[in-house]
């Protein structure tokens, strides 16, 4: 389990980049997204997609691969593999198979946003991404009686809708918004979400968003 970069790539591992230099096969969400980081760091190491439609299919074929003595490194598009994109699948085969699983720490938006976010972070809850439709009401619900701060992962196009909704339910707490971090156009809103709500009428944002908020209680 690789952790790439995700954005900056400078932020790459000499370790990362070692495992992916040797290993015999790079398992990957798109290997489009991933050609570019390699081709960066001259890895040649032979590239295949493993990714949530592919998933059923793929995942007993890598552990055969794994099972006959190969060696296989899995990425996602950026940070660490298996959060809030496909690769818990493939390594709970791996344990059921005694399969050695090795993890290769490194970025990840969400212990990039959280220290630079102002919130207490002693304890946290990560939800990755709403709901869309079935079962949003009732996870806000029960996230707005949270005494812990809670962490999002949204998308440009839903930050709004998001936002919204975060008002109806939990109130105008403070919140922080991270945007494309370790990028060019790095930023990290702080303010209550009304503020948000306002900023983001202004201005139309780009870039994958990390979205904070503070705990109840706070």
């Amino acid at each position: 389990m690789v952790a790439t970069p995700i954005g900056n790539l400078s932020d790459m591992t000499y370790r990362a980049q070692y495992v992916l230099d040797n290993v015999d096969l790079i398992a990957a969400e798109d290997t489009r997204t991933s050609g570019v980081l390699l081709r960066h760091y001259d890895v040649k190491t032979q590239l295949r997609s493993y990714h949530s439609y592919n998933l059923k299919t793929e995942t007993p074929k890598l552990v055969k691969l794994l099972k006959q003595g190969k060696s296989i490194a899995l990425i996602s598009d950026a940070g660490t593999p298996g959060i809030s994109d496909p690769g818990y699948q493939l390594v709970q085969a791996c344990i059921e198979q005694e399969i050695k699983v090795i993890p290769i720490p490194g970025a990840s938006a969400l212990t990039a946003a959280l220290p630079v976010s102002g919130l207490p972070i002693n304890r946290f809850v990560f939800e990755g991404f709403l709901p869309q439709k079935k079962g949003r009401k009732t996870r806000l619900e029960w996230l707005s009686q949270e005494d812990r701060t809670v962490v999002f992962y949204e998308s440009p196009h839903r930050i709004e809708r998001t936002v919204n909704d975060l008002i109806k339910f939990f109130g105008d707490r403070k919140c922080v918004m991270a945007r494309e971090l370790t990028k060019k156009f790095e930023e990290i809103f702080r303010g209550n979400l009304s503020d948000l709500k306002t900023r983001l009428e202004v201005k139309k944002i780009k870039g994958e968003i990390v979205l904070l908020i503070a705990a109840k209680s706070l």
